[in-house]
């Protein structure tokens, strides 16, 4: 007899795992009526049957199908202030290049965060992550940005590591100074950067980053620019990603090839020399379809060529303020099959194993898979398709974190 902490019987499960036929002749990597052994936080077991195994603690599945955890990718879920006057302004025709060149858009939320205290800033991000992990949600990135001056950036990342602490999820904290052009720097870009890359050794001694990001776009930051904070990145040691291609073709997600990097991110503008480029590097292709509607944008990123080339695709919530207000990340898989034509199958990898991919986290999280960590999520549906297909429905039942049940009631 094998024994586990915990085993899972009578389970549907959609393993996104390899080993089960994920990517090639079963849908999901599926096993119908399996079960799962769990010990010391971590998968040890997947089989079609519980025959001769027994555990400290059985849970019956009662055949609802189990997932892993759902991870959200891309995320500026700690800000403070409301920018639906913004909303407003584009339904009335001004377009976003526009509204940020008239102070709004990304400086607007500065001005709210730089005004906000640690106490102000925790308490009007924790409701958004709250809701995240309502749906699923066991890991999440969180990034900088909003601060654009190293005390405030500081305050951004401390917020994102305490809501990690407190909630018991996993946290990755994403340094993205080079975000915008604060007021004090109107018309001098290189001399932010330039304080960009100072800030960033020394936050990083702090604890406070993971990786880095950067926006590589007409209205931010040039590739030139966001090489020099690559380069500081690359020398502590940090992977690096980037919001690219988002409003216009920079270069960004080659950019992000030549270092190395773990994502290019939005990439509806993505040309097909930078896809060949992502694809050998491995780079994944983070779709934020929440923003691309809201911005009501119509240039399709090229998600067919993307899948010839073999370019992992990510499907994310990127909850922000301004273009994406949304701590829905089934909506967000809802949105990437009916908006950018994902395969159900494909949203829920992206929102698993390609997720853990984009985060450096492949080999930990995102598939059931025998040595990962226990974060599984357990949904009263028919099918895994339901994920996608029951727009703003959440059939989540229970969720375990690192093989523990997670309290969501006190959600």
């Amino acid at each position: 007899m094998t024994h586990f902490d915990t085993l899972i019987i009578h389970a549907n499960l959609a393993t996104m795992n390899d080993e089960f036929g994920f990517g090639g002749q079963v849908p999901y990597g599926q096993i119908l009526d399996g079960a799962i052994g769990i010990s010391e936080g971590k998968i040890q077991h997947i089989a079609h049957s519980a025959a001769g195994l027994t555990a400290d603690q059985v849970i019956d599945a009662s055949h609802q199908w189990l997932t892993p955890a759902l991870i959200d990718c891309h995320t500026h879920l700690v800000y403070a202030g409301n920018r639906s006057n913004e909303f407003e302004m584009r339904l009335n025709g001004v377009d976003y290049k526009t509204i940020a060149n008239q102070g709004g858009g990304i400086v607007s939320t500065v001005k709210s965060v730089r005004q906000s205290s640690f106490d102000e800033l925790y308490q009007a991000s924790e409701k958004r992550l709250k809701a995240l992990i309502g749906q699923g949600v066991s890991t999440i990135e969180i990034k900088s940005g909003y601060g654009l001056d190293l005390e405030n950036e500081r305050k951004m990342l401390l917020v994102a590591q305490a809501l990690g602490k407190n909630y018991g999820i996993t946290v990755k904290k994403t340094y993205l100074a080079a975000h915008a052009l604060p007021p004090e720097y109107k018309d001098q870009p290189d001399e932010y950067i330039d304080q960009v890359c100072q800030w960033l050794p020394i936050l990083y001694e702090e604890g406070l980053v993971d990786a880095v990001d950067a926006f590589c776009e007409n209205i931010a930051f040039s590739p030139e620019q966001v090489s020099k904070v690559f380069d500081v990145a690359q020398s502590l040691g940090l992977p690096v990603k980037l919001h690219a291609e988002q409003l216009s073709d920079m270069g960004g997600a080659g950019l992000v090839a030549a270092y190395e990097g773990l994502s290019a991110d939005h990439i509806e503008y993505l040309n097909d020399n930078n896809i060949e480029k992502m694809a050998d590097k491995g780079v994944v292709g983070v779709l934020l379809p929440t923003a691309f509607y809201v911005l009501r944008e119509t240039k399709l990123p090229p998600i067919d060529r993307m899948r010839k080339q073999g370019v992992s695709m990510a499907v994310s919530t990127d909850c922000n303020p301004g273009t994406s207000p949304s701590t829905s990340l089934l909506l967000a898989m809802n949105m990437a099959c009916t908006l950018f034509q994902l395969t159900p199958e494909e949203a829920l990898a992206g929102t698993t194993r390609h997720a853990a991919k984009a985060l450096g986290l492949e080999h930990q999280k995102g598939q059931l898979k025998v040595g990962f960590d226990a974060d599984i999520a357990f949904w009263d549906i028919s099918r895994p398709a339901d994920l996608s297909y029951l727009i703003g429905q959440n059939t989540l039942q229970t969720l375990l974190v690192g093989g523990k049940g997670y309290n969501l009631s006190a959600q």
